[in-house]
């Protein structure tokens, strides 16, 4: 059994990196490389686990970089939103 744990770690290790790559924003990914080839260097199960982690994965609580668009208003509570409360 003993035996058997790192294999089993490394396989859900793979196997989160992989969902997590299919998963993440494409304009957020780190590493200069597009989305798709760092979901083909996930497919190496350890190898490329570790390199999706350390240098592809988008850092957590970072916005994605804007291309170009998406400057309106984030939705907000109606106590917090002027408008509503000067229809008050």
């Amino acid at each position: 059994m003993a035996r058997l744990l790192p294999i089993i770690a490394i396989l859900a290790a793979w196997l989160y990196a992989m969902v997590d790559c299919a998963m993440a924003d494409r304009r957020a990914v780190r590493g200069g490389l597009p989305k798709a080839a760092w979901f083909l260097i996930t497919v190496l199960p350890a190898l490329g686990s570790a390199l999706w982690f350390i240098f592809g994965r988008p850092r957590r609580g970072s916005p994605p970089k804007s291309g170009g668009g998406g400057g309106g208003r984030r939705p907000m509570a109606p106590d917090d939103d002027p408008d509503f409360l000067r229809g008050l």
